[in-house]
């Protein structure tokens, strides 16, 4: 698919890279729609790029909200063929000074809200054959003291992203992830700013972790994962060794001989959980909720 054909989504789209991710795509021909909390930033981005373009106030911790987004999106780009999931926070402290609320507030917009997004966007990507670029991070290859939530979100995405790609492989649906190291977004430049002890474990950190990249080289990798649907994107490129010793149960090899399999095990566990009428165990806490199909 050519850029010009491509229409796509993307969270956290207000600034940094979203934005200008945003911007590069668009340049390309590819048409926008921006979601993200901040709506007069949204909405000057979207004016600047083109009457082509949509945005749409969205929570991606609710997912009434961002369905609504995500109805809008749809309505006004007639479907969908990208979608990137770039909403992303992160709080500072250890375990032992956060509130908890901080904490759990990161897991939930950096790995909930990705896998909302997911969820309410499968379908229209599934029927082009679309793709997910997934923003991970850095931090899910390396454990740093200060980063434990946000650590745990992007590990977090890693996996989640990892599964996917096993059960939507068979419908010609690709996943891709993206492990960005420091990037020079408004988020970096407020702990740099506001945090000594971040410069000084900045500075100790070895090479390549220690890099900080431009938004604009990062979103050009990003737009370059987006053309060729790349499985593993890593910003700066130098981690791409890093990320490929990790684990060999999250191989292309591994991955070969999965997905010859699940062309078949993902339809039938499919079926029979809609079958079965609920998503979790009897003996779940979440044994209430009832598969989508159900409830449907």
């Amino acid at each position: 698919m050519t850029s010009q054909a491509k229409r796509v989504l993307i969270t956290g789209a207000a600034r940094g890279i979203g934005a200008e991710t945003a911007r590069q795509l668009a340049a390309q021909g590819a048409t926008l729609a921006l979601v993200g909390l901040e709506a007069d930033r949204l909405a000057a981005l979207a004016q600047e790029l083109g009457p082509r373009h949509c945005w749409a106030e969205c929570d991606v911790t609710d997912q009434g909200s961002v369905q609504r987004a995500v109805t809008a999106a749809l309505a006004h780009l007639g479907g969908l063929d990208v979608v990137i999931a770039n909403a992303g926070i992160a709080s500072n402290g250890t375990v032992a000074v956060s509130p908890v609320e901080a904490l759990v507030k990161t897991v939930e917009v950096n790995l909930i809200g990705v896998i909302r997004t997911v969820s309410a966007t499968l379908p229209a990507i599934t029927n082009n054959q679309g793709y997910f670029l997934l923003v991970s991070s850095a931090a899910a290859l390396k454990s740093m003291p200060g980063t434990s939530a946000y650590a745990a979100s992007k590990a977090g995405v890693d996996h989640f992203a990892n599964a996917l790609r096993l059960e939507v492989a068979h419908k010609g649906v690709d996943v891709g992830v993206v492990y960005p190291a420091w990037i020079d977004t408004d988020l970096v430049r407020d702990q740099r700013r506001e945090l000594a002890s971040f410069n000084d474990a900045l500075k100790q950190l070895p090479w390549p972790f220690n890099v900080v990249t431009s938004v604009e080289d990062c979103s050009k990798s990003m737009v370059n994962a987006v053309n060729r649907r790349q499985r593993k994107t890593y910003v700066p490129a130098a981690l791409a060794p890093i990320g490929a010793v990790r684990q060999f149960f999250m191989s292309p090899v591994w991955e070969f001989f999965v997905k010859r399999k699940a062309r078949v095990a993902v339809p039938k566990v499919e079926a029979e959980v809609v079958a079965m009428g609920r998503s979790f165990g009897a003996s779940s806490m979440g044994h209430a909720l009832t598969s989508k199909h159900k409830e449907d």
